[in-house]
């Protein structure tokens, strides 16, 4: 899929929307990369993504669909590699060699084209596989497959340079979450939350709270109606609505939200769908699906990032001995994130709108969130043995005055666990994490900033 002209991402949206409706089933998605134009230069940058899936239609029936939706979107004749709202390719049909007036297979110039390969790697991956990724590497004509041809034009060394770029679509802007780290400052309505609990649920505190935390350098403001502390009452949907739509009547109102994201807390879908009709920029979901699976299909149509999390059980159940077995906590928290990835695309997500959080201080240990934590690159290397795309998309880490961090720093107050909170949240940019929820806005901020320069080497006067 490739677009350069118009509204890309809702072309992208209505174009998935028109192949499903055509009778082809989406199994996988990529990620989304912005990239540079090729051979005509002189034209608007493109978004490009791939999708993988099955259908009961021929190779040229399948193309002549495509066409009709290429056509249907608006594409017509123009200059070749120039300018199109739409570009539907077939890259690969099953273990199928096609070389007719209208269709080549595999697509003859995917070798030289970074747009195409990055996105057709990430759609590899032994999670669901038949042999048919075996047979695809085979039809490469290079030993070692896609995956060497992607590296010899750069593989990940030019991903977020000019030339090509992962981007996560929210709001009316393109983030490129590797470019910096991105502080999300921790909103609670709730009268029984383990940090601050009772301080912004009347509205007037709420908002003053929101301007303080973009003020300190907050990204994103995650507003949250409901505690998830451990074994904390669940409240019905209508109860979070209650505390919620008051505050995001007004939060929108306020001039300090210009250019700054808004994420809703919630697990219900009901709450998830009111919040964005409200202006809510994304869902934040502890539960990944599990608690109310009907969010998966809601935010799928809501066109909106979603964030899954780590957690077995609910809050009631989460920190159980049982939930809190593990053999090896970062092979399975990503075996366990994966199935909630998968759930989540099957449902209508891409996953170039997932954002994954490995839920520190959700069923774990004091020691297992530490393993967490600095095993974030051990757990992106996991899920990429079973989707390649997977490990590459943000992932958001919140350790921010947990209990784990008071019992290592003999602070029983979480209030007094920031400077703990800022090492933690270090320790987590430094091992991948791209979003870090924090209470104290002011000093992730500065953790970020500093992580940043670290990685980049160099920092700015």
């Amino acid at each position: 899929m490739g677009s350069n002209v118009g509204d890309r991402v809702s072309t992208f949206d209505r174009a998935l929307q028109l192949m499903k409706s055509s009778g082809m089933s989406i199994t996988r998605h990529s990620n989304l990369y912005e990239t540079a134009p090729a051979y005509v230069t002189d034209q608007p940058r493109f978004l490009n993504s791939a999708i993988r899936g099955t259908t009961r239609l021929g190779p040229h029936e399948l193309l002549k669909k495509l066409k009709e939706i290429e056509k249907d979107i608006g594409r017509t004749s123009e200059i070749r590699y120039g300018p199109r709202p739409i570009d539907l390719d077939i890259l690969l049909y099953g273990n199928s060699q096609i070389n007719s007036e209208t269709l080549i297979v595999p697509h003859e110039h995917i070798h030289e084209r970074p747009f195409v390969l990055a996105p057709l790697v990430d759609l590899l991956g032994a999670s669901d596989d038949d042999g048919i990724e075996t047979s695809w590497h085979s039809l490469s004509k290079c030993s070692g497959g896609f995956f060497e041809l992607w590296n010899k034009l750069g593989g990940e060394s030019i991903v977020g340079t000019e030339s090509i770029k992962r981007v996560l679509p929210v709001g009316n802007r393109l983030l490129d979450w590797c470019e910096r780290t991105l502080v999300m400052g921790v909103l609670n309505l709730t009268p029984d939350s383990f940090s601050d609990g009772g301080k912004f649920q009347q509205v007037e505190a709420a908002i003053s709270q929101a301007k303080l935390l973009i003020s300190e350098g907050a990204d994103i403001i995650d507003i949250g109606a409901q505690s998830t502390r451990p074994f904390a009452k669940i409240l019905s949907p209508n109860e979070e609505l209650e505390r919620l739509i008051p505050v995001l009547d007004e939060i929108t109102k306020i001039p300090e939200m210009e250019g700054k994201l808004l994420s809703v807390d919630t697990f219900y879908a009901e709450v998830a769908s009111e919040a964005v009709k409200r202006r809510v920029h994304m869902i934040n979901d502890v539960s990944g699906g599990q608690l109310d699976p009907r969010i998966l299909k809601v935010a799928a149509e809501l066109g909106v990032p979603y964030v899954a999390m780590h957690m077995r059980g609910d809050p009631t159940t989460m920190q159980s001995e049982q939930n809190l077995q593990y053999d090896d906590i970062c092979k399975e928290v990503a075996s366990e994130l994966y199935a909630r990835v998968r759930e989540a695309e099957l449902s209508g997500i891409p996953l170039w709108r997932i954002v994954l959080d490995p839920g520190i201080g959700f069923s774990k240990k004091s020691k297992q969130n530490l393993e967490v934590i600095m095993g974030l690159e051990s757990i992106r290397r996991e899920m990429g043995k079973m989707s390649i795309g997977s490990a590459h998309v943000p992932i958001l880490l919140g350790p921010s005055r947990k209990r784990f961090l008071g019992e290592i720093c003999n602070r029983a107050n979480p209030v007094e666990r920031d400077v703990a909170t800022v090492a933690a949240v270090t320790a987590g940019i430094l091992n991948g994490a791209n979003i870090v929820r924090v209470h104290n806005a002011g000093y992730g901020a500065d953790a970020a900033k500093v992580c940043d320069a670290l990685h980049k080497g160099r920092w700015e006067d």
